[in-house]
């Protein structure tokens, strides 16, 4: 088995069993993630239970063994410290990195990634907002939620884009949802499956439901008292 082909199954079982509310992947989704047949992702599957790196039950579905899990995110710690450092040393496009990175994290060797983590300040997380695995394999758990289940009225700052097709991150960027972006939700209309948002500095937009989900955000910190006391010492008086 090539090396490149079994981080990339790797890395796909793990980021589907992740989003699965089973814990696993199943073969269908599996084979449309890579781009192969689904016959073409059952040999490849037996192969990686063979080599204890993955479990697959027939008529089941595909998890991860330690060994494979560890595999899977040293190949994601690598593929997010690239995605970094060629946004903020080299300065591209954060649309246009995933694929450079899909190439570049199966050569790098540990003791550069080491030199770019470094280079780097360590970041916590790439400029999608995934976190970066650390170098012993510790992830941190994302508190995020999907922007689509947050309720009219609620403020939130976005942590993570869940999608990295380049259309989809350049109409991101265009209405101001960044990672580290403020929001705030102005409706939802469940009926339409979609909803009202406006970012700091950008006009209001409407986007589905679909879309919402693929975009993560956290609750917005509340001003505090002393905030809110200076503001209040702002206004004008009512006549």
């Amino acid at each position: 088995m090539a090396s490149e082909t079994v981080e990339n199954y790797l890395k796909a079982i793990y980021a589907l069993c992740e989003e699965s509310p089973a814990g696993e992947a199943t073969m269908t989704r599996l084979a449309a993630s890579l781009g192969v047949t689904t016959g073409t992702a059952t040999s490849m599957v037996k192969k990686l239970n063979a080599g204890k790196l993955a479990r697959y039950h027939r008529y089941g579905g595909v998890t991860l063994t330690d060994k494979g899990r560890r595999t899977a995110l040293d190949v994601l710690r690598r593929h997010r410290l690239i995605e970094t450092f060629l946004v903020e040393a080299l300065r591209l496009d954060w649309a246009e990195v995933h694929e450079e990175a899909e190439r570049l994290e199966h050569a790098v060797s540990s003791r550069l990634l080491d030199a770019i983590d470094t280079f780097l300040g360590h970041p916590a997380t790439d400029p999608h907002g995934d976190p970066i695995p650390s170098r012993s394999g510790q992830l941190p758990r994302a508190g995020s939620l999907p922007l689509a289940g947050l309720a009219a009225g609620t403020s939130a700052v976005v942590s993570r884009i869940g999608n990295q097709d380049k259309a989809f991150l350049g109409f991101v960027a265009a209405h101001g949802l960044r990672p580290g972006s403020t929001l705030r939700v102005l409706a939802s209309d469940p009926a339409a499956q979609s909803m009202q948002v406006e970012s700091r500095g950008c006009e209001p937009v409407w986007i589905a439901f679909p879309v919402a989900a693929r975009i993560f955000a956290e609750p917005a910190p509340s001003p505090s008292p002393q905030a809110s006391t200076t503001v209040k010492r702002r206004q004008p008086p009512v006549r």
